[in-house]
Formats: structure tokens, C-alpha cells, sequence
């Protein structure tokens, strides 16, 4: 018999909420993470970190701590990676500034996949996009491609969130747009900079451990993700190894974004953790 984690120690260190591409408002996910038994959650929306407050002014409310974070979006080797940062100054301006310029980026990309999208003879704006999020962006929220993907399936153009995703989001699929990106030199340079953390996301996702070395290598990193809703065993057993290797700290989350289509990706709050230690570790 498995033996029964104690969760009051237990911390997910990687959510998403409606900040970027997450479907809850960044309280739900802190008001599901304290009914969970959860010690702590992170909120690591991609470039941004304009759900924070909220989710901080829900950790007072349900008595939960909430760790302020950020997934930022870089490229090497011909790959989209991802940089986690933990407990940088939210208030810095220069960081902030530095997010925005990649939020704009974004939205130049989300233009061309839509351009791209019509050209298929497929029916669909962002303004589209927008109204099928059932609410309005706030300032520094961003559209992602998952939202583009939830109005192709309104439109019949595909099935579900993976279809649509194979068939015109994903690297390589027919309105696949690649913007200019920062290294992941570059975003751990950021994170530091605003007093925070970096963190190596997911590297399981890469597919590439040769290259997941060559960031470890080059880049200030602090921590690794080993602990991730879509690594298996193996990926776990040889991130833990890299980890002591190269003196990173071991990290974990869900990945949490909510349901799609009925459809939870890529995990449940508090379905992958890790141990209240690290927070100190990562402070």
C-alpha cells in the first residue's frame, strides 16, 4: 500500500490562472489549493504577474501561502523554453517593463496565427477570441494559444484542445508562428535581477537532454523542475540526477491551467508537489 503523503507540508509550485492562459480567476486557484491541504501554491503565469495580488490577498483569506512567480518564454536550440522565477520584487519596474515588452510580442504573434488561420479559409478574429473568454482582459493579461484553440473548436475547425493544437498551434502545424524570444540566459539574467529565483520548467517536455545540459551550463540557474504532471519516473530519476550535479534545487507543480472541453491540462492543483523546504531554499 502507497504510503500517504502529508499534505499540510506539500506545495504546488507551478499554476496558471486567467492572468495568462489558466481558466480560474487567480483566487479560485488558491481557494482550491487550501481545501486541497495544500502548505502553499505558486502563481506562474507566462510573462506576467498581474494575478499575484489576488491570489495573495486569497492566501490571507484561507490561511495558505502564496509564492509570488512568473514563467517566462525563451528559445534555445530551436526549442520554446521555459524559465520559472519565484519571489521577485512584483513592484520592480524595470522587470516589469521587461514582461510587457514580451507581452507584445505575443500579441504580434497571436495577430499572424489568426492571419494565418483565415488564410485556411477558417472563420475566425481575436476579437473572437477575446468574447469567447467570457470576460474582458484586464491590462496586463495576454491571449494565448490556448484561447485561440477553445474558439477553433466553437468554430467546428477542430475537435478539442489537442486537435486544434496538431493541426494549426503546435511547432510545425499549419498556423504555427514562431516570434523572436529571449535566451534563457537572458530571462534567468530578469529573474535575478528582481530578486528572484530561476528555474528550469518541465525539461522532460524538451525532448533534448543534451541541450536541457547546455542551459544548465550556461545559464544562473537556481532550481530544476523534476517534479512535473507530464514527466514519468525516468524523467524524474535523471532530472534528480542533474540536479545534484549541478547543485540545482528540486522543484515540482502541476502545471495546472484548468479544464478545457471537460479536459484538466496538464494536471490537478496539488497532483504534483513538493516539500514546504524548498520555499526557503528558493527565497
Amino acid at each position: 500500500m502507497e504510503k500517504e503523503i502529508d499534505q499540510s507540508v506539500r506545495c504546488d509550485l507551478h499554476t496558471h490562472t486567467q492572468a495568462s492562459d489558466g481558466m480560474l480567476p487567480p483566487a479560485d486557484n488558491v481557494r482550491i489549493a487550501a481545501e486541497k491541504g495544500l502548505a502553499a501554491v505558486a502563481i506562474t503565469d507566462h510573462d506576467t504577474v498581474a494575478g499575484i495580488a489576488e491570489a495573495q490577498e486569497a492566501g490571507r483569506k484561507y490561511g495558505i501561502t502564496v509564492v509570488p512567480g512568473v514563467e517566462i518564454s525563451t528559445r534555445a536550440g530551436g526549442k520554446d523554453i521555459h524559465v520559472l522565477g519565484y519571489y521577485m520584487d512584483t513592484t520592480n519596474a524595470l522587470f516589469l517593463s521587461r514582461l510587457e515588452g514580451l507581452r507584445d510580442t505575443r500579441s504580434q504573434r497571436n495577430e499572424e496565427i489568426v492571419r494565418k488561420l483565415q488564410n485556411l479559409g477558417i472563420d475566425i478574429t481575436l476579437e473572437k477570441v477575446i468574447a469567447g473568454m467570457g470576460r474582458e482582459l484586464k491590462p496586463d493579461e495576454s491571449v494565448g494559444r490556448p484561447h485561440i484553440a477553445d474558439e477553433l473548436v466553437r468554430l467546428g475547425a477542430a475537435t478539442d484542445m489537442r486537435d486544434a493544437f496538431n493541426k494549426y498551434l503546435a511547432e510545425g502545424a499549419a498556423a504555427f508562428v514562431l516570434p523572436p524570444r529571449i535566451t534563457p540566459e537572458e530571462a534567468c539574467q530578469w529573474i535575478i535581477e528582481a530578486g528572484g529565483a530561476p528555474v528550469l520548467a518541465h525539461p522532460g517536455l524538451y525532448g533534448d537532454d543534451e541541450l536541457v545540459r547546455g542551459i544548465l551550463e550556461r545559464s544562473a540557474l537556481r532550481g530544476i523542475e523534476v517534479y512535473h504532471s507530464d514527466h514519468g519516473p525516468a524523467e524524474e530519476e535523471r532530472y534528480l540526477l542533474m540536479a545534484a550535479e549541478y547543485g540545482l534545487i528540486v522543484t515540482g507543480g502541476s502545471d495546472f491551467h484548468g479544464a478545457r472541453q471537460g479536459v484538466i491540462f496538464h494536471g490537478d492543483i496539488g497532483s504534483v508537489t513538493v516539500s514546504a523546504d524548498v520555499l526557503e531554499k528558493l527565497k
